[in-house]
């Protein structure tokens, strides 16, 4: 049973750091894309960033570029999102996801992916 668990969210004031874990279970991370997904109160979903499978390419939004750095580590099943220089904008549910299909890249649009985690709060507040 595939299962993404997202940990490492809170309360960050603005300018601080936060990283967010995506813990895999039931299916082999390696390869498979992930993507990193946010949604604030009353916006729609968003893509954040997202890395593939297997030469590691990866996409950044606009909001987040140079401020956000994805990342994987295939031996703990796990990908990261390390997040600094933190807004009161980046507040929202932060999600990841992983695609049923077996591709060499990813997407920031959340239709590509299969699998969603539960979800972390990120609250960037003074």
């Amino acid at each position: 049973q595939v299962q993404l668990v997202e940990s490492g969210g809170g309360l960050v004031q603005p300018g601080g750091s936060l990283r967010l874990s995506c813990a895999a279970s039931g299916f082999t991370l390696d390869y498979y894309a992930i993507g990193w997904f946010r949604q604030a109160p009353g916006k729609e979903r968003e893509g954040v960033s997202c890395i593939s499978s297997s030469d590691g390419r990866l996409w950044y939004d606009d909001s987040v570029k140079g401020r956000f750095t994805i990342s994987r580590d295939n031996a703990k099943n796990t990908v990261y999102l390390q997040m600094n220089s933190l807004k009161p904008e980046d507040t929202a549910v932060y999600s990841c996801a992983v695609p049923r299909r077996r591709v060499n890249y990813c997407s920031g649009y959340f239709s590509f992916y299969d699998y969603w985690g539960q979800g972390t709060q990120v609250t960037v507040s003074s």
